[in-house]
């Protein structure tokens, strides 16, 4: 089995590419060791001293470390991990846990639903695609329709990442207010 890495715009986080489907069906960020007992494969990462995060990608999964760590003494071992877990078949979630990304739940009535619907199909048609190829995701959280503003969740790499803000503002907020007139601002939820 061969394991591409790539780098991130955060130079904290690095980007694996097993070769093979990780989290086909969306993606899940792990920011601490007790957040990811529901993965075996989390649960190795961050037995590891210097990983802090953890995010599984449809076809990739990004690994932060501490700031003090260097990644020529964490590559080796996260590549291992990664390899075991993939050659035993265990599953990526234990006791049937799954998914927690994905758009919001709310309901959205007449002109705010159109809007609304308008905004996902671009995150899910141009901007998640792009975001994913620098290691992490970016979701829809909330659309306030009195101020028109779109709050978005950013994931894996993107989250703490020192061009989170330029990208969410510069990319995304410009995309969003061309094909969805209603969108006067985004701002990003933690």
């Amino acid at each position: 089995m061969f394991i591409q890495t790539e780098l991130t715009p955060n130079p904290e986080v690095l980007k694996f590419l097993p070769g093979r489907d990780v989290y086909p069906d969306g993606s899940r960020d792990f920011r601490d060791a007790d957040d990811a007992q529901v993965s075996p494969l989390a649960a190795e990462l961050f037995d590891i001293d210097g990983v802090e995060r953890v995010f599984f990608g449809g076809d990739f999964l990004t690994v932060g470390k501490t700031a003090g760590s260097d990644w020529a003494h964490l590559k080796a071992p996260i590549l291992a991990a990664i390899m075991d877990h993939f050659t035993s078949g265990q599953p990526l979630f234990a006791g049937g846990e799954d998914f927690d990304g994905g758009h919001d739940d709310t309901v959205y009535d007449g002109d705010t639903a159109q809007v609304v619907a308008e905004i996902k199909e671009l995150l899910d048609t141009r901007i998640r695609p792009a975001v994913a190829q620098d290691g992490g995701d970016i979701l829809f959280s909330r659309f306030e329709p009195d101020s028109g503003v779109v709050w978005l969740h950013m994931k894996g790499a993107c989250s703490g990442c020192p061009s989170s803000a330029a990208t969410l503002k510069a990319g995304v907020e410009n995309m969003l207010k061309h094909y969805v007139p209603e969108v006067t601002r985004v701002e990003q939820t933690l």
